[in-house]
């Protein structure tokens, strides 16, 4: 059996796949609002994409925010990520500034997991882990394809380097053309998931035909899933009382 991660009382890696919600408000007035809706709702963990801020380039104002989601979400696992323009998210920056921005939200404490983007310096990444886990936070090592669906193989291979460079938890999003492609996912999540993982990992197909996948990591070995309250940040995220019950009736099941 893989090894679970415990955040908050939220056990990562048993049982049915952990929803996450993303909040993606544009100013601190927006991200109070919704971490004040997220708090009373039925969802496992929150994520801050802060490349949605308007203010994400100004360190001081990304901390000031980070403090006020923290004292309305004390009691929920969250996550930050900054998702790049080329893995699909609102912005790009400089690497320089990237590794800034996490290595500062590092040394904060004030979340639970950093997100980090896999197609990046390795000697930079290795860097953020040993950071985070001096702090007792988790590190997602994620990589995002918004175009097609890589090869079995191939998927099967960033999630084992993933691993390697020591992230807590692999991760990989992909784009489905086909329904084969969905397949190649979900296969090549068992694949990982029974033959090479030691620790929890995330997969999804995205988009409509895709969905499939935020629904069955329980079978396959996915440990979390993304649900969306009303915008989502991502094609193909169910609204969470459906993935609830849906995830719920699944776990029933097996």
């Amino acid at each position: 059996m893989n090894k679970t991660i415990e955040i908050k009382g939220v056990m990562i890696g048993e049982g049915a796949p952990k929803i996450c919600v993303s909040m993606i408000g544009r100013t601190l007035q927006e991200l109070r609002d919704e971490a004040t809706e997220l708090q009373n709702l039925d969802v496992d963990i929150v994520e801050w994409r802060v490349d949605f801020f308007a203010n994400v380039e100004n360190l001081d104002c990304v901390n000031e925010a980070l403090q006020e989601i923290r004292k309305i979400l004390h009691n929920k696992p969250l996550v930050f990520t900054f998702r790049s323009a080329k893995e699909g998210g609102e912005k790009e920056v400089s690497s320089a500034f990237y590794f800034e921005l996490k290595k500062m939200v590092a040394e904060s404490g004030l979340v639970d997991l950093i997100d980090v983007e896999l197609f990046n310096e390795e000697q930079e990444i290795r860097e953020i882990i040993e950071l985070a886990q001096e702090k007792k936070m988790y590190v997602i090592l994620s990589n995002h394809d918004f175009e097609k669906t890589p090869a079995k193989e191939e998927i099967v291979s960033r999630l084992k380097r993933a691993q390697k460079l020591g992230a807590d938890i692999p991760k990989i999003a992909v784009m489905p053309q086909t329904t084969s492609d969905v397949l190649t996912l979900l296969d090549a999540t068992l694949t990982m998931s029974e033959q090479f993982a030691d620790r929890p990992i995330i997969t999804m197909s995205m988009a409509g035909k895709g969905v499939i996948s935020r629904l069955a990591g329980e079978v396959f070995g996915s440990s979390v899933t993304f649900g969306a309250v009303k915008k989502a940040s991502a094609p193909g995220q169910v609204e969470i009382a459906k993935l609830r019950q849906t995830l719920t009736l699944l776990n029933q099941s097996l």
